[in-house]
């Protein structure tokens, strides 16, 4: 059921409010906070943006792997260790991947999928498959796959692949450096991160928080 909250912004007719939801496919605690804000536009007459901003371990973590001191370790396998302790609350499998990935392809391909009104299918199936060990995020193949999984399908899939292979090597390239200059300016640090008019909220358990936000704006 949509909440009076929802129902009243289409009777007024306002415009619904921006808010700005920061991920990364390689990011456990961005896939712990995809359903709960999944959840938010059900609750508020609000529109996610979700921005793909490349979360970089070596640099939060003490470099590469081979480079990470003692400290750095026990800082990573406790993060872990929470993230398994949030997902079994919910039934979720969060593995620790067994090396480092660059997400660039898969966060472009999230561009794409949201340009084409099937990011939440494509979404779920990237962090449910890379964080069960399934899925190669770096992997041109895998993630091409995966997006015509998860769309309408309604080209064959040979055209599919040649959209989305023309979008990757030129608009899509474009709109992930606009995404890059975008969390620069609103000072991203880490994901997941949500912005509302300008106010940041960084961590999957702060939706508590977010939603408090949002009632105070009395949209």
């Amino acid at each position: 059921m949509l909440s009076m909250r929802f129902l009243r912004s289409f009777s007024t007719g306002k415009q619904r409010e921006i808010v700005k939801f920061y991920y990364d496919f390689k990011s456990p605690y961005a896939y712990l906070a995809l359903e709960s804000t999944f959840q938010l536009e059900k609750e508020y007459p609000i529109q996610i943006r979700f921005i793909p901003w490349g979360f970089r371990p070596e640099e939060s973590f003490g470099g590469n792997l081979q480079e990470r001191n003692r400290l750095n370790w026990n800082k990573v396998r406790y993060l872990y260790l929470d993230c398994r302790r949030f997902a079994n609350e919910r039934g979720m499998i969060i593995r620790g991947p067994e090396r480092l990935f660059n997400s660039r392809l898969s966060l472009i391909g999230g561009l794409y999928a949201d340009k084409n009104q099937f990011f939440p299918s494509f979404a779920r199936q990237t962090f449910q498959r890379f964080f069960n060990r399934q899925l190669n995020l770096e992997s041109l193949d895998e993630i091409t796959k995966l997006l015509y999984e998860t769309s309408d399908k309604k080209l064959s899939y040979e055209k599919f692949t040649q959209d989305f292979q023309a979008y990757l090597n030129n608009q899509g390239e474009k709109d992930y450096l606009n995404a890059e200059k975008e969390a620069e300016q609103d000072r991203i640090f880490g994901v997941p991160t949500y912005v509302i008019r300008d106010e940041p909220f960084w961590g999957n358990d702060r939706i508590l928080w977010v939603k408090k936000k949002l009632d105070s704006l009395k949209l």
